[in-house]
């Protein structure tokens, strides 16, 4: 067996074991499924819906076609070294490289091979140990997510954010949504650590501050059944940052789900409906995620670290004073490139956390 024809074996084990993690097969058939749906003559009728599918087919396109691609040229290198090929090594070697240079690029969607990597997710940060540190701190962290957000063609949406005190934010839940908007934040849940000479104290001393992320999975369809009488919900006035009126009216909803003591505030649409509406979506997205971690045992997986934003407890160590560090302390990965982190630059933190997990 010549080289070449090794190369190309090994590679399309590659490709083999890439479709499988992806479920390529799966994904083909849900596009057949969507694709049909458009010949019928009521697809426009409703609006919203046809166009959240026209743009799932779009995304399930690009997914597939960029594979099938390589597949097809690994089957033609593999027919075309194993029949009379004299005069076309220069170009079957080229060819290889640039097979193999697609592959590498395509590889990271691998690491998506969760149930929810590719849908969208709802982030939550809260300001721990602290004081108005820690709540500048997470307003910090919201700020570095709409960044991140930004950065990678996803969509943000603001469901509730408490003002701190004196500066920053108490809590805030944002609705992410976009091609592997889950997947590309779940390493972010868990406890963020601060380190830094505070600009709230006059002694300019140095200060530590810790912010819980959560993040948990849009998930659609939800089947979980939550009785009425298992809730508690509140209705009040939506208020800005500095407790500025939004609205004149109440319409503003805080929905407690008593046996669990889980708690969604939702204000920010101007309707008390809407609002209502998006509150049940989180809070059946929250249980169901604690249903399934109860289950699987592992609650990290869903929603971040179960723990307390305090000491001893941190996933990432952002240190701005006496030197410039983000580390993982999960995966060991590490960059002096603080001010770059800040501003959204996350995708190697999620590449590492991925890989690792992957194992």
């Amino acid at each position: 067996m010549n080289d070449e024809l090794k190369k190309v074996l090994d590679l399309q084990m590659r490709l083999s074991d890439a479709l499988i993690k992806l479920r390529l097969d799966e994904k083909e058939s849900e596009l057949s499924l969507l694709e049909e749906e458009t010949k019928k003559t009521d697809f426009w009728r409703d609006n919203e819906t046809a166009s959240q599918t026209s743009k799932k087919i779009e995304y399930l396109k690009n997914l597939i076609n960029p594979w099938r691609h390589i597949e097809r040229d690994l089957n033609q290198l593999h027919e075309l070294l194993t029949t009379e090929h004299k005069g076309l090594e220069s170009e079957i070697k080229l060819k290889i490289v640039e097979i193999e240079n697609e592959l590498e690029k395509h590889e990271s969607e691998t690491y998506f091979s969760g149930q929810y990597d590719n849908g969208n997710a709802i982030l939550s940060i809260y300001a721990g140990a602290g004081g108005v540190d820690a709540q500048d701190w997470a307003e910090m962290l919201q700020t570095m997510y709409l960044k991140f957000v930004q950065k990678n063609n996803l969509d943000a949406k603001i469901i509730n954010s408490s003002a701190g005190t004196e500066a920053g934010i108490k809590s805030t839940s944002i609705e992410i949504s976009g091609p592997f908007a889950y997947g590309l934040l779940k390493s972010e849940g868990g406890v963020h650590r601060l380190v830094r000479i505070s600009p709230f104290d006059a002694d300019k001393a140095r200060h530590t501050s810790f912010a819980l992320v959560e993040v948990i999975p849009e998930i659609e369809d939800i089947t979980v059944d939550v009785p009425e009488k298992e809730l508690k919900i509140e209705t009040f006035r939506a208020s800005g940052h500095g407790g500025q009126s939004v609205n004149t009216t109440d319409s503003a909803v805080r929905i407690t789900h008593l046996p669990t003591q889980t708690v969604v505030i939702c204000q920010n649409e101007r309707s008390q409906l809407q609002n209502k509406e998006t509150a049940m979506k989180v809070l059946r997205a929250r249980l169901t995620a604690l249903l399934e971690a109860e289950r699987n045992k592992e609650i990290r997986l869903i929603k971040g670290e179960n723990i307390s934003a305090e000491w001893g407890s941190q996933i990432r160590s952002y240190v701005l004073h006496p030197y410039q560090l983000v580390k993982d302390h999960r995966t060991g990965f590490e960059t002096s490139d603080v001010n770059g982190v800040l501003s959204g630059n996350l995708i190697d933190f999620a590449k590492a956390y991925l890989k690792r997990t992957d194992k």
